[in-house]
């Protein structure tokens, strides 16, 4: 997958307002929305609101500003969905998909916050 961020793509539709969501949290930065295909009890998407293809473009190119308000986003998804340890829960994943070795679907940077049952192993081969 090319570093090309295609502004079309479901996540840049959802944060101009055309398609609606379920709204978790949000900042100046980022939103947290519920994946409309859950993978366990909890399952939010944590997107920053800047046009970021994969984490590694996020990491490497947005401004200190955008990535203290993902992370602090994120642990405001965990607390309120009762899954953050910080927050007495019993824990968490987090998986990011980059390209196509990492089957990533939506060629925008978004972050699964999975939780509220035990996750199973992280990959099988």
């Amino acid at each position: 997958m090319a570093l090309t961020y295609d502004d079309d793509n479901i996540f840049a539709r959802i944060l101009r307002g055309e398609i609606p969501n379920q709204t978790v949290a949000e900042n100046d930065h980022a939103l947290a929305f519920r994946d409309i295909r859950p993978q366990a009890a909890s399952h939010v998407l944590v997107i920053p609101k800047g046009r970021y293809v994969s984490f590694d473009d996020f990491a490497a190119n947005a401004a200190e500003a955008e990535i203290v308000a993902f992370m602090r986003l994120c642990a405001k998804v965990c607390a309120v969905e009762g899954v953050g340890l910080e927050a007495g829960g019993e824990g968490f994943r987090a998986i990011t998909n980059a390209g196509t070795h990492g089957v990533q679907e939506v060629p925008h940077f978004h972050l699964h916050i999975l939780g509220g049952q035990v996750m199973g192993p992280m990959v099988s081969r």
